[in-house]
């Protein structure tokens, strides 16, 4: 009976280091889909900056600078949206062997990102 009760203790503690590292895969998960989005909200900057070469010689002129200025508030909502997600998910969870980063530096890099989009909407926008 005595080993039976070892076997079972074995099989728990195995159980609880599986659920332990699956929780610290989604905490790293959750880091990687962040930088996805920031990487997206990126990507609508730079399409915003294509539109107004593009379109530079278009009539009326202030056309393409609107349509670049709706992909930097579309950057700019991204990098909010994926901060809060990101915020909350890493309250919900707890890491055991992973070290997680802060919600404060999700905080920072949409911070960050969202002063340059301003940035570059402003220079689009004076160009």
């Amino acid at each position: 009976m005595d080993r039976h009760s070892d076997d079972q203790d074995k099989k728990t503690d195995w159980a609880e280091w599986r659920t332990d590292w699956a929780e610290d895969r989604t905490v790293l998960a959750n880091e990687r889909t962040f930088a996805g989005w920031m990487r997206t909200g990126m990507a609508s900057v730079a399409l915003a900056l294509g539109l107004k070469a593009v379109f530079r010689e278009a009539d009326p002129d202030w056309l393409p600078r609107v349509v670049s200025l709706v992909f930097i508030a579309i950057a700019v909502g991204i990098f909010w949206a994926a901060r809060n997600q990101a915020a909350k998910a890493q309250v919900r969870l707890s890491t055991h062997d992973a070290e997680a980063q802060s919600s404060r530096l999700f905080t920072v890099a949409a911070v960050v990102l969202t002063i340059a989009c301003v940035a570059v909407g402003y220079v689009l926008w004076t160009l």
